[in-house]
């Protein structure tokens, strides 16, 4: 089973991580989740090993369990303006923005901070750490990371609907041959990132804006 938490000393810790980073269209989702610190669910992972069906099983279950929760997004508008990277770490603030006024609410505070990956920007002075494939580590980041694909994916089948040209039911805005075919024949949609090079090898790292 996963850890319930980073931080011993921590009383309300909160996972993060963030869907959408790789895909041609669409807006970037992340979330953070705050559990109990005796929190036990051995049927929480990493959002990439689960089911579609499992993953939103387990949304319900997260949603009804945590102290708090939330989800950032970030617009591709934004993100051809700040790179994608900048727009992930801005969603997960987004989400903790949230989350913190939730805690608000119960006269608590925020003092711990996990993120998947390797790159993270402070936030209003929490501690925080980055762990590599931390979603197959922590129980709140693998909740993070299946709130953020779960309602990501939401969107994008609605986005589907809209602009059913790309194939966005099957590939969620990721680069497929029939998400590129359907740019041949019919131009970038309105949600598509126009930063992004959308017809030819994936994308590189953009460089990261420091504070």
């Amino acid at each position: 089973m996963l850890k319930a938490f980073f931080s011993e000393q921590s009383a309300f810790e909160a996972g993060c991580d963030e869907a959408g980073r790789g895909c041609l269209a669409g807006d970037v989702y992340a979330a953070a989740v705050v559990f109990p610190k005796d929190y036990a669910n051995d049927a929480l992972n990493d959002s990439k090993q689960l089911t579609d069906k499992r993953r939103k099983a387990l949304r319900t279950v997260i949603e009804r369990d945590a102290i708090a929760w939330a989800v950032g997004v970030v617009a591709a508008a934004e993100i051809d303006e700040i790179n994608i990277l900048n727009a992930s770490i801005l969603a997960m603030h987004r989400a903790l923005d949230k989350v913190c006024e939730q805690l608000k609410g119960m006269g608590e505070e925020l003092d711990f901070i996990i993120v998947d990956g390797n790159r993270f920007k402070p936030y209003n002075g929490v501690t925080h750490t980055a762990i590599v494939k931390g979603d197959g580590k922590y129980l709140s980041i693998a909740a993070a990371s299946i709130l953020a694909k779960t309602y990501r994916d939401d969107y994008m089948d609605a986005m589907a609907a809209e602009y059913p040209y790309y194939d966005w039911h099957s590939n969620k805005g990721y680069p497929t041959k029939k998400h590129r075919q359907g740019i041949v024949e019919h131009g970038l949609s309105p949600i598509h990132r126009k930063s992004f090079n959308q017809l030819g090898a994936e994308e590189p790292m953009l460089p990261f804006a420091e504070e």
